[in-house]
């Protein structure tokens, strides 16, 4: 990954676009000390779309852990007001 000033990045951001394009993502620095990436636009909504499963993908996933401790079913009382 290319590191890019923030002054540069500002003076530059066709540049920066084209590279994050072609190269992949590329990071913006402030005062020395990274602050932002700019990726394409692939690659976000991939990590996006990675990280947004439904409770069923979850449930049925075969690496789920399993042995969750749960109460029994039915052993529950109800409490009357």
């Amino acid at each position: 990954m290319h590191s890019w000033p923030v002054h540069d990045a500002k003076a530059r951001f066709s540049e920066l676009l084209e590279a994050s394009i072609s190269e992949g993502p590329q990071v913006v620095t402030k005062h020395g000390k990274p602050a932002a990436v700019l990726v394409p636009i692939r690659q976000w909504q991939a990590l996006q779309s990675a990280e947004r499963r439904t409770l069923k993908q979850i449930l049925l996933d075969r690496d789920a852990p399993t042995g969750i401790a749960a109460p029994p079913r039915g052993k529950l009382r109800l409490r009357r007001v």
